[in-house]
């Protein structure tokens, strides 16, 4: 859970492009196995988009971060709070939410670096069973622990 919260905001502009990490990001992610099958795959593809629209930052932010050489790491500050997820027959999906420090840092435009802290509360849904769906061509199993969602505000039991 505390991998999951801070995944969707740690990422270095010196190493890869936005659209490499948002790939990555995307190995993450599983079906939400509420829905029909049928229904799975147009959900993951929603949950995608949202990912790149609403969660993550745009690319003209990356932009101005990459031609800093910034990076950004995420650690999750505290306890996290769980909560069951509604309609969820199985009991493997959970709702977590925490606080999540990010740590910016960027070069000076000398030969040093600036580093600034700022806390965000931050909302997953992970899903943990049998349920879970292995990216392709990667060591993941089914059961491994993986994203359905992330929220766009937190959300509080």
């Amino acid at each position: 859970m505390r991998a999951a919260l801070a995944a969707a905001s740690t990422f270095d502009t010196t190493l890869s492009t936005r659209e490499e990490w948002l790939t990555y990001l995307d190995t993450w992610l599983t079906p939400d196995t509420r829905y029909d099958e049928t229904e799975r795959a147009a959900d993951l593809q929603s949950v995608k988009v949202e990912l790149r629209q609403a969660i993550v930052i745009p690319q003209e932010e990356w932009n101005a971060l990459a031609d800093q050489d910034g990076r950004i790491t995420a650690v999750v500050d505290g306890d996290i709070s769980r909560q069951g997820v509604p309609a969820d027959q199985t009991g493997d999906m959970t709702i977590g939410t925490a606080d999540v420090v990010l740590t910016t840092t960027s070069s000076d435009g000398s030969s040093g670096e600036l580093s600034f802290d700022e806390t965000i509360r931050v909302s997953v849904q992970v899903l943990c069973g049998a349920g879970s769906v292995p990216t392709p061509n990667s060591a993941q199993q089914a059961g491994d622990c993986k994203i359905v969602r992330y929220f766009t505000e937190p959300l509080e039991p």
